[in-house]
């Protein structure tokens, strides 16, 4: 089924690696035009169908920059279309030892910085006849206790929170939407579950038997975005294969197995 995106002009945020790399190949497969910010450009060029995404660095905490980049989006395309808030994350540091400066910038990169470009794109799309549309990355870390990671997890709270109330806000130019995501398997899956077999028996906790590939956000992010969902806004769409089954699961199966 035709998404309706053709010639749409995207930006993803964080859109050269990772998740975001596969994002930007899911939109550039949908027929769009891909800018991808980050503040450095991948190791490869994001290219699909033959096409490449545009490569455009950007800080996305300042806002200078931020607005120098949807600035240089319009002068070059005439328009923006759709904005995927996929920049984030976190490194492993427990809340009673990190730093209040770790804390803030945690919050900073994940919560107030999405914030930020959409209010920036937000002025672009309003003045547009076809509005546009905000797609947020957020996680289920926002949803249940993310030990190691709570201030990334609070922000995306966060995110999940903010994405309903722009939704009212913005409407009915522009739309706004969030990807709750899930455990997902990118390049750099060895460094957190180690070898195939870690990476295999951590997709075994997940009812569909897999972590997500980077394409399946995409697809989500493609759906989101695309006239597919015109009546849908302020909505979180949960992206997780069926979530993680219920520790008691495995410890009374693990009960049992003991006594046979």
């Amino acid at each position: 089924m035709d998404s309706g995106l053709d010639g749409a002009i995207v930006l993803v945020t964080g859109g050269v690696r990772g998740v975001g790399a596969g994002i930007s190949r899911t939109f550039l497969r949908a027929g769009a035009t891909v800018v991808a910010c980050a503040r450095r450009p991948g190791e490869a060029a994001v290219e699909a169908d033959g096409r490449e995404v545009e490569f455009l660095p950007c800080d996305i905490r300042d806002p200078e920059q931020v607005q120098g980049l949807v600035d240089r989006i319009v002068e070059r395309h005439g328009r923006l279309d759709v904005l995927v808030n996929n920049a984030g994350g976190a490194p492993f540091a427990l809340a009673a030892d990190a730093s209040p400066k770790f804390h803030s910038k945690i919050v900073e990169l994940n919560l107030l910085a999405p914030l930020l470009v959409s209010q920036i794109a937000n002025a672009v799309m309003q003045k547009q006849d076809s509005g546009g549309a905000i797609v947020n990355i957020s996680s289920v870390s926002g949803s249940r206790p993310s030990p190691g990671t709570a201030a990334y997890g609070a922000a995306k709270a966060g995110v999940d929170s903010l994405t309903s109330s722009l939704a009212v806000e913005w409407a009915p130019k522009v739309r706004v939407n969030s990807v709750v995501v899930g455990l997902v398997r990118t390049e750099l899956a060895h460094l957190h579950y180690g070898d195939e077999a870690g990476i295999a028996a951590v997709g075994d906790t997940v009812p569909l038997g897999r972590m997500a590939c980077p394409e399946d956000i995409g697809n989500c992010a493609v759906f989101l975005a695309s006239p597919l969902a015109a009546y849908v806004s302020g909505s979180t769409l949960t992206v997780h294969g069926g979530g993680e089954r219920p520790a008691f699961l495995a410890a009374a199966t693990a009960s049992t197995e003991e006594k046979a």
